[in-house]
């Protein structure tokens, strides 16, 4: 564990999806104060829309045993849309490929080999290897769009929290998948819409896995800047169309 605080840019900048981790548990007061950074996040109107399971011991084996025969049997329940189709051409489908083959060749995984492809994705039903995951439910308010967002910040503080205090995690989108069969196992209301889970714990730094880093694009791809000037390379910081 840390023994000084991390400055804010090194802990954000450090932080990274972990994906093979070690057995050991992490202390109760750690997970207490993980948890109790996580719930500063803001939210829309204060609502604080999150309700947080957090899996552990017997349940975190027994539900993964269940998510696993989940899969075998194709019994996909998830409460939200996913596509590659979604992302269209382009950017966005890019990206999502880049991420992909940097993924598998990390792991030594041709893009041929259907087989070990689909055995890694089943790691994720096994969170990886974590002693602990969360999984992060939502209401139905709307559309949900408001109330993901409000979860999508829970998580980034629940995420940076773990980094701060020497551990890893990685949101999983694919634990939605089986968003039934989570419901079931943990006895949850059908209201309670299953948005994703992180798996966290102590990161097994001897994986080759864990040692790889995606990057993020540019700035100046993701950015437009009004009237903001010496931000990119000292220019003027205005946006030109046309």
């Amino acid at each position: 564990m840390p023994t000084a605080a991390i400055p804010f840019t090194d802990l954000v900048r450090s932080r990274h999806s972990v994906r093979k981790f070690l057995p050991d548990p992490v202390p109760p007061a750690e997970i207490r104060g993980v948890l109790e950074d996580a719930q500063t996040a803001p939210s829309n109107c204060n609502t604080q829309p999150w309700t947080v399971h957090v899996v552990s011991g017997a349940a975190r084996d027994g539900l993964s045993k269940e998510l696993l025969q989940a899969d075998e049997e194709g019994r996909v329940s998830s409460d939200f849309s996913f596509d590659y189709a979604d992302f269209g051409e382009g950017t966005y489908l890019d990206r999502a490929h880049h991420h992909a083959a940097t993924l598998y060749g990390a792991r030594g995984i041709s893009r041929s080999d259907r087989a070990a492809r689909k055995a890694a994705a089943r790691e994720n039903l096994d969170f990886y290897g974590a002693p602990h995951v969360a999984f992060l439910f939502m209401p139905a308010f709307g559309d949900g769009v408001r109330a993901a967002g409000d979860i999508g910040m829970y998580a980034q503080n629940f995420l940076l929290s773990l980094t701060a205090r020497g551990l890893g995690g990685i949101p999983q989108t694919a634990l939605g998948f089986y968003a039934d069969t989570v419901r079931e196992f943990l006895d949850v209301p059908k209201d309670l819409k299953l948005l994703f889970g992180i798996s966290f714990g102590t990161a097994d730094q001897t994986s080759p896995v864990n040692n790889f880093r995606i990057g993020r694009t540019a700035l100046e791809q993701s950015v437009v800047l009004h009237d903001t000037p010496g931000v990119f390379n000292g220019g003027d910081g205005v946006r030109h169309d046309g």
